[in-house]
């Protein structure tokens, strides 16, 4: 399986616009979150608007330029490439539990509508597993036929994430998303819950949207499946070639996007060859506002694929402070320059 590089950044699908092209249909917007997720209550995001529709720029404070330059890449491959071909209309999705108290659990399954299918955070700092026993027995006791995977974070150590998935597979978990931080780490906790006879299948996520080669994970057996999400790898095209290679099946979900971005993780999941697991995309349910007056949330467990078109009434409503929207144009300027330097022939 050869090695497919993250870094230098991967090509844009299409040409890379000039950086006053990006600017000029740039729109940066903050939206305010129902309740905190990842440590945050405003979620901001760059829109871009292209000659084939609307790209979104949002990686979170944290990530360097050449990280955030796959981003820029994606929303790029949105709006100035479009995306491939789909083959199927309908993309099933699970809902989202925070990492909150067991008794809100019904409050955020009910802002999802039906589902088959929920993914429950876990390993929340300054939570205990008896926090997380309890949220995903409330899961259980709302949804008693839903499929159930949790996710968490890289939060544990092996040790921890071995007991931790003993004791709450008692439930019946479909999968753990990245329990431990690193692929050594998760090799060995799914070797240790199958030698013990604990049946989870172990989920990478930052284990292949982080790494310099996201087909490490696949390599080193670490895994039963992957998450894939389409800005951190670069675009739909690029992320439908690491599914390809890895061999592994996929999950598409989305990192806390508008519906502008959700529609690219769509794209996505629309395009696999194979789509075996609910994807992780109805996470406009946690926002309390959004860019477009018919948002792309679950409807009976699935989000119908169709393009977004951004309000101007609600860009203007939910734009950033002035300050926020100079921080986000200097970061636009610094990526496009670490793409234009990656293009250069």
């Amino acid at each position: 399986m050869p090695a497919l590089p993250m870094d230098p950044p991967a090509r844009p699908a299409a040409p890379l616009p000039g950086l006053d092209e990006l600017l000029a249909g740039a729109h940066v917007v903050s939206l305010p979150m129902r309740v905190k997720f990842r440590g945050i209550l405003q979620r901001e995001a760059l829109l871009l608007r292209g000659p084939l529709g609307w790209g979104e720029f949002c990686p979170f404070p944290e990530y360097g330029d050449p990280e955030a330059s796959r981003w820029l890449t994606a929303a790029i491959e949105a709006g100035w490439a479009g995306f491939p071909a789909p083959l199927r209309d309908s993309i099933p999705v699970n809902a989202t539990v925070p990492a909150l108290p067991a008794h809100r659990v019904p409050e955020i399954l009910a802002r999802f509508g039906r589902v088959d299918a929920v993914k429950v955070k876990v390993a929340e700092r300054g939570q205990s597993l008896d926090d997380d026993d309890a949220r995903v027995a409330a899961v259980r006791a709302a949804l008693p036929d839903a499929a159930i995977r949790v996710d968490a974070n890289g939060g544990w150590d092996v040790p921890e994430a071995v007991a931790a998935l003993t004791r709450l597979a008692a439930v019946g978990l479909e999968y753990a998303e990245q329990p431990v931080p690193e692929i050594a780490g998760l090799a060995e906790v799914r070797r240790q819950l199958r030698a013990t006879g604990v049946p989870v299948l172990i989920a990478a996520d930052e284990s292949v949207r982080k790494e310099d080669d996201p087909l490490k994970v696949a390599r080193a057996g670490a895994a039963d499946l992957i998450v894939v999400k389409v800005a951190p790898l670069g675009g739909v095209r690029r992320a439908l070639r690491i599914v390809a290679q890895a061999g592994l099946p996929a999950v598409v979900s989305s990192a806390l996007d508008t519906s502008v971005g959700i529609r690219a993780g769509l794209a996505l999941a629309a395009a696999l060859p194979e789509l075996p697991y609910a994807c992780g995309l109805g996470t406009v349910s946690l926002l309390a506002a959004d860019v477009t007056h018919d948002p792309l949330i679950p409807d009976d467990g699935a989000i119908a694929l169709r393009d977004v078109l951004p309000a101007p009434e609600l860009l203007a409503e939910h734009a950033a402070s002035p300050e926020r929207r100079v921080w986000w144009l200097d970061r636009l300027r610094r990526v496009h320059a670490v793409l234009a330097a990656s293009t250069a022939p």
